[in-house]
């Protein structure tokens, strides 16, 4: 599983730099950064301090969806207790969701969004997951370079493990369910039902291989149920 770093609309060189540092160290190597040349910019080189080669390798985007195209599996991360999706992982059980992904999965995001204001509600629901540091704080905030350092030391593990010896599933498979779902919703009627679409929405996101599979097969039969 390939898994890139994501700075969305990053406004600081200084906290580019950090990210690309953070990644060097962790064992990363692709960051997509949306709608910014922040790290073109000679502080963004001088934190990096060695990992140039992070920055020099920069894919650029105009919006998160475009640099979210060919993934399969996106986590957001946010500080923000009224976003829209409720679920969130802590970075310990984010990579248990990570691991077991490992085997059908085979592009993933994780994203960092503005150092002022995060990610919009409707960058959110791009996800598939969300995930947040908890903090004892008053003011529970960290940076940006921070924040993905302490992503890249938690999930570092990921790129110790072994490339996996079966062949891999259908790494669309996700994505596949959540249109499947989406049509059962249309047919029922409710596709309206902005809660329910929501709620939806994030729970798929946290399942596992196992049961992705399963749910494939209950909607494969709903759907015939639906069509006599």
């Amino acid at each position: 599983m390939q898994l890139h770093i994501v700075l969305v609309a990053p406004a600081r060189p200084e906290n580019v730099g950090a990210a690309a540092r953070a990644m060097k160290t962790m064992g990363f190597t692709s960051l997509r950064i949306v709608d910014s040349e922040a790290h073109l910019q000679p502080a963004a080189r001088w934190v990096a301090h060695g990992a140039g080669e992070i920055l020099d390798g920069v894919q650029t985007f105009a919006t998160l969806e475009q640099a979210l195209a060919d993934v399969d599996f996106t986590v957001a991360t946010t500080a923000r207790s009224r976003a829209r999706f409720h679920y969130y992982c802590t970075p310990p059980q984010l990579l248990e969701q990570l691991t077991e992904r490992r085997e059908w999965v085979n592009q993933a995001a994780l994203v960092f969004g503005r150092e002022d204001s995060g990610l919009t509600n409707e960058e959110l629901a791009l996800a598939d997951l969300l995930t947040g540091v908890p903090m004892q704080a008053d003011y529970p905030s960290l940076n940006l370079g921070q924040a993905v350092m302490v992503y890249c030391y938690q999930l570092a593990e990921l790129m110790q493990i072994g490339a996996p010896q079966e062949p891999s599933a259908n790494a669309g498979q996700l994505n596949a369910l959540r249109q499947r779902a989406e049509g059962l919703l249309s047919a029922l009627g409710v596709s309206d039902d902005q809660k329910l679409r929501d709620w939806l929405h994030q729970r798929l996101g946290a399942l596992q291989q196992r049961d992705t599979a399963m749910l494939h097969t209950l909607l494969h039969d709903i759907e015939k149920k639906l069509t006599k």
